[in-house]
This record gives structure tokens, sequence and C-alpha cells, in this order.
């Protein structure tokens, strides 16, 4: 049976605000005002995805590279990241993390995981967790299109 294009858009926009709201909570949960949302931002993407030019990091993030200047200075004071000369050009200065800003993801990530473990636990049933985990190889396949 094919779902009516109003159920479609109607699930769309469902989809796209719970998901919207568990990513708003899960932020609020890690950082408790240390880090700004473009700070922890450009930290996953260096965890993620490895050394990177700060222009690279403005078009990632789609902001002006004088923004990304500006969250980088503040990333730098914090001892988060560390720059070295691109080996294949030295003009160019690639940013990643350091040694405590690897350390300060990875525990962002564990502090997050187990607020949502105790979530689970706390406040749905095991037939709602499984209902959950039969979901989720569906919305990692939205996330790949």
């Amino acid at each position: 049976m094919t779902r009516a294009p109003n159920d479609a858009a109607r699930l769309a926009g469902a989809v796209r605000a719970v998901v919207g709201q568990l990513h708003r909570r899960l932020r609020q949960v890690d950082n408790a005002g240390v880090l700004t949302p473009s700070q922890s931002a450009v930290l996953a993407r260096l965890h993620r995805d490895g050394p990177a030019t700060q222009a690279q990091l403005a078009a990632a993030e789609h902001v002006r590279q004088q923004s990304m200047a500006a969250t980088l200075g503040a990333l730098d004071e914090l001892g988060y990241l560390s720059r070295t000369r691109d080996p294949r050009d030295g003009r160019r200065v690639l940013v990643a993390l350091s040694d405590l800003g690897e350390k300060t993801v990875r525990g962002v990530h564990q502090h997050r995981e187990e607020w949502l473990a105790r979530a689970l636990t706390d406040d749905l049933t095991a037939e709602e967790r499984r209902k959950i985990d039969e979901a989720l190889p569906l919305l990692a396949r939205l996330a790949q299109r």
C-alpha cells in the first residue's frame, strides 16, 4: 500500500520535528554552557572528518571565514586544537583536534549516550525500546539519502 502525498508530508514534518528536538536536547546535555553550538559543531566535524583548513571548515559549516576564525580562536584558547602545516602545500595550515580536544569530544559523546540510555530505560517500556530499535535501520537509510 502506498501512502498518499499528504501522509508522507505529515510524516516528514513529524520526523524532522522529533529529530530536531532530540538533537537540541542532546546538545543541552553535554556542555552546560561551556561551548557554543558553533564550537561544538566544529569539534564534532574535526573528530568525524579529521584535519581541515579554516576555509574548508567555514565552507562545511556555512559560515564566513571571519566567523570561523573567531570560533577557532576560542577553541585554541581552550587548548582543544592543534595547527600544522599542510604537508602537500606548506602555505596552508591544517587545524586538528589536540589530545585534550579528542578527550573532550569523546567525553561529550559518552555523556550524551549515558543520558540517552538512562532516558530510554527510565521513560520507555521494553516494547517501546524494541520499536525504536526496529526503526533505526529505516532512519539510517533516510539519513544516507
